[in-house]
């Protein structure tokens, strides 16, 4: 098929992350599936600093399909969402959907997608059936949903899937956005008028293992709590005025024992161990202060979230490179050769 590069229906963003054993079998179910849909496309795939020879694959596949294929080459590690919001200013599509390159979601779901959208949604939510993940995964999943539910009134069954589709509007508000740290389909939640959600398949990862530690998961369900709620810190404020009632209360008691008994050894531990515990208090109303402060900090300072290094893209015809092919891929490997040799 030989569609108009300008302006295709739909977009395909995919960040790459040491997927170098599982691309070939991505190539292979994607672009058929994808064609399939009998519509205008566009696959972009966003190498987010691998280490492994991702960025030559994604470079073959380019000249493979240089009508439907871009490559955007970052110059660094810079997580999963900055990676997809690179993907997202150089999308063209009036449909955007967010595919993850392990196959958990299967490629040939798209199509669902698509149609949901094209009956009039803004943003296509997933559900992931029979999920294959490890127990301790569903169940912290489940968790933070119904936490993230309290917080923030943002309604997302499968909040960790990232299979989704948006609209052309989304997507440029987004774009409009300068958040430094965010949580994509949440943020898209926000802006949608018409959301909907749709049951998708979900398969064993087909090669390598999670990109997401357990420390990676806890920083980004604090973004997400903290990114877009103030109610954390009215807990906490409403927290300090109990713990102060009570303290006060307990003051009370003690000075009237103190005169209606006289001092007393009894309850030494009992104090100890309240102490201890409003210590704890103020300790995590520091850290969570913390949070909020880093992120407004981050913010202030308005570095760049990324920085692309090149675009591998057909214009006119013809496959080129922001910068030499060659010479990209070799910056690529080099900087690969001396993360591994650290």
């Amino acid at each position: 098929m030989d569609f108009p590069a300008t302006s295709p229906e739909l977009s395909v963003i995919i960040p790459v992350y040491n997927e170098e054993a599982g691309l070939a079998a991505l190539f292979q179910r994607l672009y058929p599936a994808l064609d399939a849909l009998d519509t205008s496309y566009e696959v972009i795939f966003i190498n987010d600093g691998s280490r492994d020879k991702s960025a030559a694959l994604l470079a073959q596949q380019f000249h493979v399909r240089p009508d439907t294929t871009r490559v955007i080459l970052l110059n660094g590690n810079y997580g999963q969402h900055m990676a997809i919001l690179a993907g997202f200013e150089q999308s063209r599509g009036d449909i955007v959907v967010t595919l993850d390159a392990d196959l958990q979601n299967p490629p040939e779901e798209i199509g669902k997608l698509v149609a949901k959208m094209r009956e009039g949604y803004d943003y296509v939510g997933t559900i992931r059936q029979q999920r294959q993940d490890s127990l301790w995964r569903k169940k912290a999943s489940r968790a933070m949903n119904r936490l993230r539910e309290r917080i923030t009134k943002i309604r997302m069954t499968d909040q960790g899937c990232m299979l989704r589709a948006y609209s052309r509007h989304i997507i440029d508000t987004i774009n409009r956005c300068g958040e430094i740290n965010t949580f994509i389909p949440a943020l898209a939640y926000t802006f949608a008028q018409n959301p909907i959600e749709v049951d998708v398949a979900h398969e064993e990862r087909f090669a390598g293992e999670s990109k997401y530690s357990l420390y990676s998961l806890i920083r980004l369900n604090f973004d997400l709590v903290t990114g877009f709620s103030v109610v954390p810190l009215q807990w906490l404020s409403f927290i300090g005025v109990i713990l102060s009632v009570g303290s006060a209360g307990l003051f009370v008691l003690l000075l009237i024992r103190r005169f209606m008994f006289g001092a007393e050894v009894q309850g030494v531990f009992t104090l100890f161990a309240i102490t201890f515990f409003m210590l704890g208090v103020i300790i995590f109303a520091l850290g969570l202060l913390g949070e909020y402060i880093g992120r407004i900090y981050q913010q202030v300072r308005a570095r760049p979230r990324y920085l692309v290094q090149t675009i591998l893209e057909q214009r006119d015809g013809l496959p080129i490179a922001t910068k030499p092919l060659q010479e990209a891929v070799q910056q690529v490997a080099a900087v690969t050769r001396e993360e591994n040799g650290r």
